[in-house]
């Protein structure tokens, strides 16, 4: 999803908006987790960007997408940019650190 989402609108009210922008976020991304697992991936992971343009927009973490949304209400955006990218995700295999002191 690559998408500037526009907070101004002649019959909704900015709070409406922002809650329709989350939602569709939120859809979006559970869409896209739903999605079949290629062969050996653990999870879908995402990529990331937030801000006033698209050409400004800055690497944010997956789950600071709704406090940036809340950022550009407060600060008066007229818009915004968004872009989440799925990609394979593999989880790191901890070692236990006690089992190999013995």
């Amino acid at each position: 999803m690559k998408k500037t989402f526009s907070l101004t609108h002649e019959k909704i009210k900015t709070p409406r908006l922002v809650d329709a922008i989350k939602h569709e976020v939120k859809k979006y991304l559970k869409r896209e987790r739903n999605k079949q697992l290629p062969e050996g991936v653990d999870f879908w992971d995402f990529d990331c960007k937030y801000g006033d343009k698209e050409n400004e927009a800055e690497v944010v973490h997956v789950s600071a997408l709704n406090k940036s949304i809340d950022k550009a209400e407060q600060a008066g955006l007229k818009s915004f940019y968004i872009e989440i990218l799925a990609k394979p995700g593999y989880r790191n295999k901890q070692v236990d650190a006690e089992l190999g002191d013995e």
